[in-house]
C-alpha cells in the first residue's frame, strides 16, 4: 500500500508533463513561412539585384506517397520583402509536402524558375522538430530579359575569375 502512494506523485508529474505533447499532436497547426523573389538577371539563384515580390500567390501541396494524390493544404500571398505565412492544420505524417509557386503579379517576372519553383517542407511531428515553425527556401521567378549589368554582376559572382563561363 506504501509503495502505491509513493508511485502517485511519480505518476502525475508524468501524466503533467505529458499533456502539452498531446495538445501539440492534436490541434496545433504547422507555421510555414518563405519569401518569393523576381530574379532579374535570370542566374537562378538570389543576388544584390533581386528583387522580392509583393503580390505572388504560393500554395502548399501534399502528396500522398501511395495513391500519388495531391491535396492542397493551405494558400498564401506574399507581403512586405516577399514574405509569405501558411498556416496548415493537421500532422502530414508520411506524406511529400511542398510550397510552389502559382503566379507573380509583376508582369515582366512571370517564369518560374523550375529550379526554384518549388520548395520541400516538413508537416510532420514524428520526425524529432519540436517548433511548428518551418522556413521553406526560396522560390523565384525569371525577369522576361535580364537587367544592364547582370555581365558584371555574374563577373563578380565568379569566385574564381573565370570569364569564359559567363
Amino acid at each position: 500500500m506504501e509503495m502505491a502512494r509513493s508511485s502517485v506523485p511519480l505518476i502525475a508529474v508524468l501524466c503533467v508533463s505529458l499533456l502539452p505533447l498531446a495538445a501539440m499532436a492534436t490541434g496545433t497547426p504547422f507555421h510555414i513561412e518563405g519569401c518569393v523573389y523576381c530574379d532579374t538577371c535570370r542566374f537562378g539563384f538570389e543576388t544584390i539585384a533581386t528583387k522580392y515580390i509583393i503580390g505572388a500567390r504560393v500554395r502548399i501541396v501534399c502528396k500522398d506517397r501511395v495513391t500519388l494524390k495531391k491535396d492542397v493544404v493551405g494558400e498564401a500571398v506574399t507581403g512586405r520583402g516577399g514574405v509569405y505565412k501558411v498556416a496548415v492544420k493537421g500532422d502530414r505524417q508520411d506524406q511529400q509536402c511542398f510550397a510552389e509557386l502559382v503566379d507573380s503579379p509583376l508582369r515582366k517576372c512571370q517564369v518560374a524558375d523550375p529550379g526554384r519553383s518549388t520548395a520541400t517542407v516538413i508537416l510532420t511531428r514524428s520526425n524529432g522538430a519540436a517548433s511548428t515553425r518551418h522556413f521553406a527556401n526560396a522560390m523565384g521567378f525569371f525577369r522576361d530579359k535580364p537587367l544592364r549589368g547582370c555581365a558584371a554582376l555574374r563577373r563578380y559572382y565568379l569566385a574564381d575569375g573565370d570569364s569564359r563561363a559567363i
